[in-house]
């Protein structure tokens, strides 16, 4: 007799339940223990899970119920949410296709001076110049330049959207406390969400041949500190400021643009800092869905046991991630002495 017979028949729902114990299917556990004669969970008061109750009353799903009626539900709805965010998507398997083609397609020797080029624009710092050159040659010798670009094309196109979408959201959540609450706990489940699964319900939409697929895995996963960090930023401008600037006769559009945003400014680059590095970070995982780049020779290294492969490739992917981060923080750090300036 199962446990918690007694209980339902105390409460008088054993005519809702049915007779005696559940005639649904017994999970692959309750037939190993049956086989083996050994019980597998605690007969001493069993935690009241849906499996352990539906023993005792067959009108209580099964834990194996909810899973298969949430992918039910999602293939259900399948149809309808590719058909609205097909066409919406689409623009970023081009960006994604067209920056992966202008990487491969311009030779080296003018590739890399455009790097360094805009090493030196953000950074102003000789050192940092000097790494990025050193580095990219590095992987150009181990002959990893063209999966390097690949990753770097995709960082590109990718925090660039998520600055383009997430300052925005972060200045309208500074302006809006009910906007704030709202998107808060979306925010949290983006950030805490374990990066496969960003995969799953993504595999079931798109096809694994077409770019957008690992590109809004990268986007979700990577926008949520940009929109934090600019909110925090704005929120944190000193009130006499906003108050002369009201007594200037500012609107509300002249005191964003003149007075909260650069003000803000070291926040939001420090939120932009994070943003790239989690981009990287998820363009490795998403090699699992075709997203090309050293993450596809770090995935070869793992199922192929090619020890030296995935080293080398795990060591360019730290050489990107410190230029990367150098070259951000650098341009943090300029922002912040300029505006210590003025």
């Amino acid at each position: 007799m199962a446990f918690y017979d007694g209980i339902f028949t105390t409460m008088g729902l054993k005519g809702w339940c049915g007779e005696g114990a559940s005639d649904a299917p017994m999970s692959m556990a309750d037939l190993l223990a049956k086989s083996s004669g050994n019980a597998t969970r605690e007969e001493f008061f069993p935690f009241p899970s849906l499996d352990n109750l539906s023993e005792s009353c067959s009108g209580i799903i099964q834990s194996r119920d909810v899973t298969k009626g949430i992918e039910n539900g999602f293939l259900a709805a399948k149809p309808g949410l590719k058909t609205v965010l097909d066409p919406i998507t689409q623009p970023l398997s081009w960006l994604l296709d067209g920056a992966l083609w202008v990487f491969a397609a311009t030779p080296w020797f003018i590739m890399v001076p455009i790097l360094v080029a805009i090493s030196w624009w953000a950074s102003r710092s000789k050192p940092v110049t000097i790494f990025v050159f050193a580095a990219i040659m590095l992987m150009g010798l181990v002959d990893h330049y063209d999966v390097a670009m690949q990753t770097l094309s995709i960082i590109f196109v990718c925090t660039g959207i998520s600055i383009l979408l997430g300052v925005p959201i972060g200045i309208a959540m500074s302006k809006s406390d009910r906007l704030q609450r709202s998107v808060v706990p979306i925010l949290d489940l983006l950030q805490t969400l374990p990066t496969f699964v960003y995969l799953i319900p993504l595999i079931f939409l798109f096809s694994v041949t077409e770019s957008k697929l690992y590109g809004i895995a990268i986007i979700l996963y990577a926008i949520v500190p940009v929109i934090r960090l600019t909110d925090l930023g704005i929120r944190l401008v000193d009130q006499d400021v906003i108050e002369a600037a009201n007594a200037f006769g500012m609107n509300s559009r002249q005191k964003l643009v003149g007075v909260e945003l650069p003000l803000a400014l070291p926040n939001i680059m420090a939120g932009i800092n994070q943003t790239i590095m989690m981009s990287l970070a998820m363009v490795v995982i998403a090699s699992l869905v075709s997203a090309p780049g050293l993450g596809v020779n770090v995935l070869r290294g793992i199922r192929n046991l090619e020890l030296g492969v995935g080293i080398v490739a795990g060591i360019g992917i730290v050489l990107l991630a410190v230029i990367l981060d150098r070259v951000s923080k650098a341009a943090l750090t300029r922002v912040d002495m300029t505006r210590v300036k003025h």
